[in-house]
């Protein structure tokens, strides 16, 4: 079994944050997969996630949008884990990079931003950094008029934006494939 975690915060009032683009890349890879656009994330209470499990081309890929908000990813991450019985190298967490210019991605193995409050809550829960990030870059502040990055990753994406994460998304689930 494959395990593939968006990050991201629950909530309507976070749906277009650059800091959910981890949930967003998910979405779209559940419906890439199933051709549906109204694949059933249901919510599993005991894993505080929204869980789809796709089988597709012999694999079992279960995917996991956590509901503990963004700082404890790491809860989820573990218990969803434990519950399937996952090892490591079958995790892959997706998630926002300021490192990152938008448009641009990275899927690394033990390779992070430089501060990110999920992951760091999925190395503490997992005790090691040695996991598969698909790093979706969200940078796309002007020189002149920078606003800190925490306050940057909890604003809504401007449509422009949001398009060009979209589009790139069909190339990292393409590279994506090398992986599993």
């Amino acid at each position: 079994m494959i395990l593939i975690v968006g990050l991201g915060n629950p909530g309507k009032k976070y749906e277009n944050n650059r800091h959910n683009v981890g949930y967003m890349f998910v979405d779209f890879y559940v419906n890439e997969l199933t051709g549906s656009r109204v694949h059933e994330f249901r919510f599993n209470k005991t894993l505080q996630s929204e869980l789809p499990m796709v089988k597709k081309d012999g694999k079992t890929i279960l995917f996991a949008k956590p509901q503990t908000f963004m700082n404890r990813s790491g809860e989820a991450v573990k218990k969803i884990m434990d519950f399937y019985k996952i090892p490591l190298e079958s995790v892959f967490i997706a998630h926002d990079d300021l490192d990152i210019p938008l448009g641009k991605f990275h899927i690394q193995k033990a390779v992070g931003p430089k501060l990110h409050n999920g992951i760091t809550s999925v190395e503490e829960r997992l005790g090691t950094k040695e996991f598969t990030r698909i790093r979706i870059g969200i940078e796309n502040r002007s020189p002149e008029d920078r606003i800190p990055g925490e306050a940057y990753v909890l604003q809504n994406f401007s449509e422009e934006e949001k398009n060009t994460v979209w589009e790139i998304f069909p190339e990292i689930t393409c590279k994506f494939h090398s992986f599993i």
